[in-house]
């Protein structure tokens, strides 16, 4: 199956280039376009400083603009976005196909003193861990935001569920390109699956938090733990090939999953 990352910086309410890339995508037979953080949205920062109303009808009108895209080229778009229930909101993630629309709402929050999104999101933390998983042809895909990716407790959830890709949405940013790469390489491996990283480019820039350059790098790892493809740090797409029968064959190769099953039956 091909896939793709669209590595962009916040759009606002255009949908010009995302129109562009979405064509260029359906021309090369993609199924599924991942998009980075904040590219539907503002920055964080400068999201707290919007009103609700303004930031209700953005959202709106970004997912009026993606299930439009979706059903016209025939596409999965996977986008994170702001948006509202009722008057709480919550920073989620849109799995848009032609045929339907699902959420999947963050579970952990980046809770910086610098960068809050736990205290300002409405996001329910109370509740136990659930992936968000879905399937497309013969691929599994799971959902898990940027931040998430660092906790073990959604990777235990995981493990039983035979993915083959993980979809990350990211907005990293202060020179933590190595330590990305590291942290998806390692997942991957120990997990012999597919990690699809869309990072955000562009900047943040105001007087009290100083210049803060996103630099994309979004990449494919693959089940063997080794990077595959990734992109600097333009506007740009990638376009990669994915394969369950690349997955099947890692998780047997390296065993992981059938020594723990052999730990659980003897327990």
């Amino acid at each position: 199956m091909k896939v793709a990352v669209l590595q962009l910086s916040s759009q606002g309410l255009s949908s010009t280039k995302l129109l562009n890339y979405v064509r260029i995508a359906h021309k090369k037979n993609v199924k599924l376009l991942l998009l980075g953080e904040y590219i539907l949205n503002p920055f964080f920062h400068e999201l707290t400083q919007m009103s609700k109303r303004m930031i209700k009808e953005q959202a709106k009108h970004q997912i009026k603009i993606l299930k439009e895209l979706a059903v016209s080229y025939n596409m999965i778009i996977v986008a994170p976005i702001v948006t509202f229930k009722k008057d709480q909101v919550l920073k989620m993630v849109a799995k848009i196909s032609p045929t339907s629309t699902a959420y999947y709402q963050q579970q952990i929050l980046i809770n910086y003193p610098h960068w809050n999104e736990e205290k300002f999101f409405d996001n329910s933390i109370s509740t136990p861990l659930t992936p968000y998983v879905f399937k497309v042809e013969n691929i599994k895909f799971a959902i898990l935001s940027g931040f998430e990716l660092h906790f073990d407790d959604f990777f235990q959830k995981l493990r039983k569920k035979n993915i083959d890709c993980i979809l990350v949405p990211s907005v990293a940013t202060f020179d933590s390109y190595e330590r990305w790469k590291a942290l998806s390489c390692m997942r991957s491996f120990t997990n012999n699956c597919y990690i699809l990283r869309a990072n955000r480019i562009g900047e943040y820039n105001n007087d009290t938090h100083g210049v803060w350059k996103f630099y994309g790098d979004s990449f494919l790892s693959s089940p063997d733990g080794e990077l595959l493809t990734h992109l600097g740090n333009k506007e740009e797409l990638m376009i990669a090939e994915i394969q369950h029968s690349t997955v099947k064959e890692a998780k047997k190769r390296w065993g992981f999953l059938e020594a723990l099953k052999k730990r659980e039956k003897s327990n």
